[in-house]
């Protein structure tokens, strides 16, 4: 539990951040804009600051870091935020849900960073027997971990009303999953990575059922702006030098990364080596994976009206290196 008081700490400053990030005068050139970019348990940061990406930027940036994608796009709602990293599936149920996100980067990510969880000693031993078990899925409906959770019991011939399902911040169900009143927790890194190394058995992950793209939005409300459109072209461009790099220098990236979270080495190792350090255009085969999302969440009941993820998508706004 010390790793997840940290982390705890950790977010609780990234929320703190946020305060006072807009002056309300108007902004003349790029040096009078300020972007708040939005970050989920320090992991773009970390990137960024390791990177040193930023470090020229013609523009000022501020952090706001979340313990998950759904409160996360409920700060782009607000606009308090004007970008957003997430998982595939919470980005679509946010456009779903009238979040004026508008998807402008693909990045790698990796089945496995989702998982279905029991305690040690647990008499579950695969998804199946989770009939009548409660099953807490962090953090909201439309969650990564929900995709996961879905899949997976579709695969076991079991339905979302065959188990006690409901939904929970990671850290509070941290704290009942460690305290044994939870049966299984679908959840996610570095949640998921922290959990393991506790002794958690991982009972079904998400290969085979999780895309493999991260997602990087913008808000449209900040990509309207023409000086912060401007700077969010320019941001993008950035994130992409800082995730080359991530690739390049996994240690130091790694350093930076235990530093900025308070994980242990071996959980912050476990999280950053499941997948590749890299970015991708919005090709057609991203978005039509992203679409792909988006009707099986609708077949599920879980959006109410089907979604035009192509019509969303800011794909203009970067450009390769």
């Amino acid at each position: 539990m010390r790793t997840t008081r940290a982390l705890l700490a950790v977010l609780a400053a990234g929320l703190l951040a946020m305060t006072g990030c807009s002056t309300g005068e108007p902004a003349n050139s790029l040096s009078d804009v300020t972007l708040v970019l939005g970050d989920q348990a320090g992991g773009l940061r970390a990137r960024v600051e390791a990177s040193g990406a930023f470090d020229d930027a013609p523009y000022r940036i501020k952090w706001a870091n979340f313990q998950g994608a759904a409160p996360l796009f409920e700060a782009m709602r607000s606009g308090d935020v004007d970008t957003a990293t997430a998982a595939d599936a919470p980005t679509v149920q946010a456009i779903a849900g009238g979040v004026p996100a508008r998807p402008a980067l693909a990045t790698a990510a990796s089945p496995s960073s989702t998982a279905i969880v029991v305690p040690p000693g647990s008499p579950i031993r695969t998804v199946a027997d989770l009939r009548g078990k409660h099953l807490v899925v962090s953090t909201a409906p439309g969650s990564v971990s929900h995709y996961t959770a879905l899949g997976a019991l579709e695969e076991a011939g079991l339905t979302p009303q065959d188990v006690q399902l409901t939904f929970s911040l990671p850290t509070d169900a941290q704290a009942g999953f460690s305290a044994g009143h939870i049966d299984a927790w679908a959840t996610f890194d570095p949640y998921l990575a922290i959990a393991e190394h506790a002794g958690a058995r991982v009972i079904r992950d998400g290969q085979g059922i999780n895309g493999r793209n991260g997602i990087l939005s913008v808000s449209a409300t900040a990509a309207a702006d023409p000086l912060k459109r401007e700077a969010l072209a320019d941001a993008l461009r950035r994130f992409e030098a800082a995730w080359r790099w991530s690739d390049q220098n996994p240690a130091e990236y790694q350093r930076v990364y235990e530093k900025l979270t308070s994980l242990d080495p071996p959980v912050a190792q476990q999280i950053l080596t499941r997948t590749k350090q890299e970015t991708r255009p919005l090709t057609d085969d991203v978005v039509a994976d992203l679409q792909a999302v988006a009707d099986r969440y609708l077949e599920a009941g879980v959006l109410r009206e089907p979604v035009d993820v192509a019509g969303a998508c800011e794909r203009d706004l970067y450009r390769a290196g």
